[in-house]
């Protein structure tokens, strides 16, 4: 249907040069002669009569050979309107030569009216869309438009500008670009001016009303770029950016991609250095089953191992809409990956049996869990069911399928738990140790704090919060977390399980703590309200079994790996007969709905102290 569509508009479009050649053959010829009709020569009348079909075909042809019909007239720039305008002067001189070959002569300023004539006809025929999209948007001036200030007068800007200035969906003005390079200020980028550097940044906004500053820099990272974002974001404009150096080496850039500012961006850390061929020599060719594969770490647990060449890899999840969106998500983008999708509850042991023996999976990355600390506080047996028994499960059923290697995915809130869900985590990281001691699987835990964006993650409730006008709600003014993006926590969890031997607790740098009222502030600010003014900030307390801050590691050792992001703790120390009893216990009062079963967590758990 494109194709056809494409195709129409390319035959529409040479009849409407044909015809125009008609009209500014003989317009030409009265503006020569000053729209004085009786002063014409008959002579001259026909020879453009006669000459007309053939100047038709050579022109078209022309036009065809210069390529000017497979352009995409909505995106063009300079280099296009050059070829336009070498595409008229070619198809005068050809007719200059031609009509002297044929002996049709006339008279010489004809020649020279014709080429403006026709490069106008030209560039009216491929412009008239954008012509028309001016007009509307001159005439909506000061109704839906909104003004913008672009932060870089680089490459990606230009992009972005062009497809601002050409389509009529996009209801952006822009009055000035700001850049830090001394050298462009004073110069034009798609007829914008580069006013200085993004010191005048507050001058600016208030200057021309600005609502939206979009910052269209990709090489920026890091330290830099939370210092920019900051910068703006105290200026009372929304703040949105353009996506990295990736996505513009690939020109995936237009202004679709620009996106609102997220926490992420504010973190102030680099890009997380994962060795590819560590992690491709581990992965490439196995059959690898993620446990909670359609959750926030294990979806993209799935994502990312896709990419390194499993043999086969197999989703495993209790909620089937999760499930189900990433084997959708998955086929679309490997489209050659072996992928299953299966819907199992790690509780059920003759379910996960079954499954072992029928994929004989190479490697195992357990990720299903209930990690919502205030909703297990209220069902705790739930906790240990699905987090300690599920474990145990999946744990025993990878020894007796002889899996090559079994990483769990643990949390900061395993570290002197004050609620039931850390407390659970912790007696995982105690099974897994169990069985690596005692099983040809290598056996290891990888320990992390809060990921942004996942389920259950603050950032989408207070982004919630902000648009129906606050108040957002934090726990308590000094409550702080440490947080890391999903895809970066994965990169560096598959890169833990490629230096695993067996029976470590891996645990990832996830730099400094951030408080939680401070994340707040600033995605009020990035929203383009003032907190306290605008937008109100409750405290409303800590929930059931949350703590003022969580910490990655007890006072146990730490040894740095060859990734200074990843460091390797003490093993923990049991008794594992004791262990074996307790567990098999606990396992028996959650499944009998038991009162007591917090202080049977806290007899494996000595470090556990509720709240």
């Amino acid at each position: 249907m494109g194709k056809n569509r494409t195709k129409i508009k390319m035959i529409g479009m040479m009849i409407y040069h044909a015809l125009a050649m008609i009209i500014i053959s003989y317009l030409s010829l009265m503006v020569r002669f000053d729209f004085k009709t009786i002063n014409i020569d008959i002579y001259y009348l026909n020879n453009i009569w006669r000459y007309t079909p053939i100047n038709i075909v050579l022109t078209i042809l022309i036009y065809m050979a210069l390529r000017l019909y497979q352009i995409l007239w909505k995106y063009a720039g300079v280099k296009e309107n050059i070829r336009v305008v070498w595409s008229a002067l070619a198809a005068t001189l050809v007719q200059v030569v031609a009509m002297y070959l044929l002996d049709l002569h006339m008279p010489r300023s004809y020649h020279i009216y014709y080429f403006f004539l026709l490069l106008a006809m030209t560039f009216l025929g491929f412009y008239w869309r954008r012509i028309i999209n001016a007009f509307e948007r001159r005439e909506n001036e000061g109704t839906d438009i909104h003004k913008a200030i672009i932060v870089g007068g680089g490459e990606a800007a230009q992009i972005i500008l062009k497809e601002i200035q050409n389509s009529e969906h996009v209801k952006v003005e822009v009055p000035c670009i700001v850049d830090d390079n001394p050298a462009k200020k004073g110069t034009f980028l798609k007829n914008v001016p580069i006013v200085g550097g993004r010191e005048r940044l507050p001058q600016l906004v208030e200057q021309y009303e600005v609502d939206e500053i979009m910052i269209a820099i990709p090489s920026l990272y890091g330290e830099e770029r939370k210092k920019l974002i900051e910068d703006c974001s105290g200026l009372g404009c929304k703040v949105s950016i353009m996506p990295g150096m990736y996505q513009l080496i690939n020109r995936e850039i237009n202004f679709s991609t620009m996106r609102e500012v997220e926490l992420e961006d504010l973190l102030g850390r680099n890009a997380v250095e994962t060795n590819l061929d560590t992690v491709m020599k581990y992965v490439s060719g196995k059959v690898v089953l993620v446990t909670g594969g359609g959750g926030s770490i294990g979806s993209e647990l799935c994502r990312q191992i896709a990419n390194y060449l499993p043999k086969q890899l197999i989703v495993l999840d209790n909620y089937e809409n999760n499930a189900y969106e990433l084997q959708m998500e998955l086929k679309k983008t490997h489209p050659y990956l072996d992928l299953e999708v299966v819907i199992a509850s790690v509780q059920n042991e003759k379910r996960i049996e079954t499954i072992f023996q029928k994929y004989h999976p190479n490697l195992v990355y357990h990720a299903a869990a209930h990690k919502h600390v205030p909703l297990m506080e209220e069902s705790p047996c739930e906790a240990i069911k699905n987090n300690v028994c599920g474990t145990a499960i999946v744990a025993r059923q990878a020894d007796r399928a002889h899996v090559e290697r079994f990483v769990m995915i643990s949390t900061d809130k395993a570290v002197r738990p004050t609620n039931i869900m850390g407390a659970s985590k912790r007696i995982c990281e105690m099974v897994v140790q169990m069985y690596n001691r005692h099983s040809d699987t290598e056996y290891v835990a990888v320990r992390f704090g809060n990921v942004l964006g996942s389920n259950g993650s603050v950032v989408p409730l207070f982004k919630k919060q902000i648009a129906q006008g606050g108040p957002v709600t934090v726990t308590h003014p000094e409550v702080t977390r440490f947080f890391m993006t999903i895809p970066e926590a994965v990169s560096l969890v598959l890169q833990a399980g490629a230096f695993a031997h067996g029976g470590e607790i891996f645990i990832l740098d996830m730099g400094q703590p951030v408080k939680i009222v401070d994340m707040a502030k600033k995605l009020i600010k990035l929203s383009g309200f003032e907190p306290g003014r605008d937008i109100e900030i409750k405290f409303t307390g800590l929930r059931p079994g949350e703590k003022l801050y969580e910490e990655l590691l007890m006072d146990e050792e730490k040894t740095q790996t060859d990734n200074k992001r990843i460091f390797v703790g003490k093993p923990i120390e049991v008794d594992e007969e004791k262990l074996t009893d307790m567990l098999n216990k606990l396992k028996e009062a959650a499944y009998s709905e038991s009162d007591r079963i917090r202080e049977m967590v806290k007899e494996i758990v000595p470090e556990y102290h509720k709240q």
